[in-house]
């Protein structure tokens, strides 16, 4: 049994991780008999937002308690997640993977990423461990690893966000949002999720053919 690292960054598409993908993507392991792990930053999150109005609000939430809701309970800080104790790992998208993980909504392809997550997917770099990305968190892979020339898709090639990653280094691949493309070189697999998907069931086809690939690589 694979033991797979979520990475979350709270609850609700507009401050977090996407629900659905997340929660997908959790399936998908699971139906594969492998185990998945939870973790998220324990940090306040970027901003909260209202998910009936689309409106920001005020007070503070943390990213890990928020996190909790879509894990049940179980999720670890990410401080604790180590490459030698993970076979491959997931970043579902939502834009708490572009407000908490890093800073990309507020700065584009000068962003910075959270420097423990960096660590972590540097590590499983370096130990040729393979990692997948949804919907908009491929930004992520592209700023640790443009430099390497990775293959990333986000959907559209035409995109802002792709053409962000893009000038950070990394290709962009263009699919359809149930689609996946695995970067066999660098071991990184992406599918465009809700950054081009209708429905859920487009969603529920990328995440399954993604999380196929990144097994296959492990």
């Amino acid at each position: 049994m694979k033991k797979i690292g979520i990475i979350l960054s709270g609850c609700g598409v507009y401050d977090g991780s996407e629900i659905q993908e997340a929660v997908l993507a959790l399936l998908a392991i699971e139906r594969r008999n492998q185990e998945a792990v939870c973790f998220a930053p324990d940090a306040a999150q970027s901003d909260v937002v209202n998910h009936l109005t689309g409106k920001p609000e005020t007070g503070a939430r943390n990213v890990l308690a928020e996190s909790a809701r879509i894990a049940r309970g179980k999720v670890h800080p990410l401080s604790e997640a180590g490459a030698k104790d993970l076979d491959a790992l997931v970043i579902p998208g939502g834009f708490g993977a572009a407000k908490n993980l890093c800073d990309f909504a507020s700065k584009g392809a000068d962003c910075a990423v959270l420097p423990a997550l960096q660590s972590l997917i540097e590590g499983m770099y370096a130990a040729k461990k393979p990692m997948a990305f949804a919907c908009i968190s491929p930004v992520i892979a592209a700023k640790v690893w443009g430099k390497h020339g990775i293959e990333l898709t986000m959907g559209s090639a035409d995109s802002a966000a792709a053409k962000a990653a893009a000038a950070m280094g990394a290709k962009m691949i263009a699919r359809h949002a149930d689609q996946s493309w695995a970067d066999t070189a660098h071991k990184v697999v992406s599918t465009p999720a809700y950054m081009e998907a209708k429905n859920i069931t487009d969603v529920y086809l990328g995440i399954e053919s993604m999380v196929h690939e990144l097994l296959a690589l492990a």
